[in-house]
Order: structure tokens, then sequence, then C-alpha cells
């Protein structure tokens, strides 16, 4: 498969997801304006009818009607979700997905901040006994550059190397299986938090397709690195799944929600460290706003486009669970853009919303070719 199809394929992809946003940013201002009515003192019915409140047989956020069809009732989007503000930050219950016994390999690291929260400052209890050596923190710059674009890096590079984390520098995270510090390994959590290929491509179309190329591939090389086992089930919790529609035989189409596992944060839990040895996952943590929506992550991950000529095809991912990453719960972490401090990053990677972290594992016949 030519290069060519590759590129048409996610350029397919984006067209179909900017109709979908496009619809549901329609349903959220319909129901901005309804907020609105309902907010005032003295809002007549006949204000609230007329955008179709109150009817037994509309919905507002979808617009549809009565009737059999594929039309969704409601088209409030799961992944421009914000939580209400009345949980707070005090009684909510972040998702720590490591144990112990994890053998983690953090991609693009930056200042090294988080590597630093995940062995010096743990997020819980069950970390303080996280071997530092079980962690191999990774950069893509060279030491070098890396000091010059992030001043607190070489003090946070210190403390790990000092604590018996494992550093290292000019790390492509589209070839971890050539990197000679990486040969032989085989990692139980591979994580990249905020990934972009941060080409400072202006146009939009070419910009999202850089980076889904990125992730595309980072995947691809991240499966031949990870550990080899059976399938990883979900801590205790309660799962939410969606049921695939018996009327809907069209994969290409598919919603990627109709087999994926959403937690909420109160409901998640650590992995227990008795849980037999699983399949190694990665984990992917994006801003939940444009532009990055757009990469359609899940969708990729889980149906890849045709690869380019001469390569091997991408391997097919299911999604375990995704859940929302605070920052705020590793001590000290503070996400860098690509650019660095230098060239005004100031890790602000989009207004409102959320980080989300998405987790996947090896689709079963992929995990032992």
């Amino acid at each position: 498969m030519a290069k060519g199809h590759l590129k048409s394929a996610l350029l397919s992809q984006q067209s179909r997801l900017k109709a979908k946003e496009k619809i549901a940013h329609a349903a959220q201002v319909q129901n901005q304006k309804i907020a609105a009515l309902r907010g005032k003192h003295g809002a007549r019915n006949g204000e609230l009818s007329a955008l179709g409140v109150g009817s037994s047989t509309s919905s507002v956020a979808g617009g549809a009607t009565k009737g059999k069809g594929k039309g969704k009732a409601t088209l409030k989007s799961k992944s421009n979700a914000v939580p209400s503000s009345a949980s707070s930050s005090a009684t909510r219950k972040p998702t720590i997905p490591f144990s112990p016994n994890d053998r983690i390999l953090l991609i693009g690291e930056g200042n090294f901040s988080f590597a630093r929260a995940l062995v010096l400052n743990p997020p819980s209890e069950e970390l303080d006994s996280l071997p530092p050596q079980n962690v191999t923190a990774t950069a893509y710059d060279s030491e070098e550059v890396c000091y010059e674009k992030y001043d607190d890096a070489r003090e946070i590079v210190k403390e790990l190397r000092e604590g018996g984390v494992q550093i290292l520098f000019g790390v492509d995270a589209t070839r971890l299986n050539r990197e000679a510090a990486l040969k032989g390994k085989e990692w139980d959590r591979i994580v990249w938090n905020f990934p972009h290929a941060g080409k400072g491509i202006k146009d939009q179309d070419r910009n999202i397709l850089s980076n889904q190329r990125l992730v595309l591939d980072f995947l691809a090389s991240a499966a031949k690195v990870l550990y080899r086992g059976p399938v990883p089930t979900l801590p205790s919790g309660k799962k939410k799944k969606k049921k695939k529609k018996a009327d809907d035989d069209d994969e290409e189409e598919e919603e990627y929600e109709q087999d994926e596992v959403m937690m909420d944060d109160d409901d998640l839990e650590p992995f227990s460290t008795e849980r037999p040895k699983s399949r190694g996952t990665v984990l992917i943590t994006l801003r939940n706003v444009a532009p990055y929506t757009t990469w359609d992550i899940p969708r990729l991950a889980k149906n890849p486009p045709p690869a380019q000529l001469s390569a091997l095809p991408y391997p097919k991912w299911t999604v375990l669970r995704s859940f929302r990453f605070y920052r705020d719960s590793w001590k000290g972490y503070e996400h860098r853009m690509t650019k660095g401090t230098r060239a005004g990053g100031t890790g602000r990677t989009g207004e409102g919303g959320e980080d989300r972290t998405w987790e996947f594992y090896l689709s079963p016949k992929e995990a032992y070719q």
C-alpha cells in the first residue's frame, strides 16, 4: 500500500470526525441556549418549547424524533464531557495505573518531572515499594539539548540517576526496538504523556496527519517491546460498555466506544500486586479538547489505516480503559511543550476540557506475531 493511501485513509478519517464534531457543537450551543432560558426567572414555556424543551418526541442534543432508524437520540460527546464542578479534588479518587512490580518505560519525558513524581514522590502508598530500577525514563532530545530546553531538567535528572532510575537520551519513540539500551527488555507499561510531533505545521490537516503518523509508528514500535502474556483484566470497579447495535454491520463506521471500557474515576483502583502477570499495556495521555481530539487516537489504534509500501501492517489494539489524568496527583509534575520553556512552551495544550489517558493492549491475534 503506497504512502498516498495512508494519507488518504487518515484524511478520510479526519473528515468523518469533523462532521461529527460539527453536529455535536451545534447540539452544545442549543443546550447552552436552553440552560440560559431556564436560568431566567419568568422564562415562558413557549420560549422553551420553541427550542424543543419538554417535547416527548424529540431530543435537543440530536434533534432526533420518534421512529426507527440508526439516528442517535443524543449527540452528547463523551470526549468533550467535563466532570461536574461539584466533585472536589479532596474527594476524587484518581486512577494510578501502575503497581510496584511493573517494569515501566516512560517516553518523551521532557524535563523528567513525571518520572520524578512516579519514583521519588509516588501518588500512592503502594508505589512506595516500586524499585527505581524498574523505571526507564527517556527523552527524544540529546542530553545537551534537553538541558538547554528545560531549565530544571539537569537537577531532576541528577536526582533520578542518584535514585537508581535509568535515564536515556536520544530515544526515538518510533524505533524503540532498535534502541541498543532497550534491547532484550520487555515492559509492562509504556507511557507517553502528551505526545506531539513538534513540527510547527500551520496547516491544521497536515498537522493532524503528522501527529497521527507519529502515534501510529509509536504504537507499532511499542508492540515489539511489550511483555507478552494473557489479556489484562480490569481492577475491581463498575464497568461501562456500550453494546454494538444489531443493525450496524459497517465496521468502518463503528464508534470506537462500542468496545471501549469506560470507568468512573471513583470506581477505579490500582492493579493488585497479586494479579497474574498479564500482557503489557501502552498509556497515551492527551488534552481532551481540539485539536487533540481530532487525532482520534482510540479509533486509530483499534482500526489503523493500511501501512506504507514495504512496511509491516500496523498492529491492532484494544482499549482497556480510559480515565481522567490529574496532573496535580503527581507531585512536582509539569507538562512541558516540545519546543521547551525557552521557546515559549508553557504546557498549555488546550483551553478547557480535561486531560485523559487511554490504555491499550494488543489485540489477541496481534500479541504473538
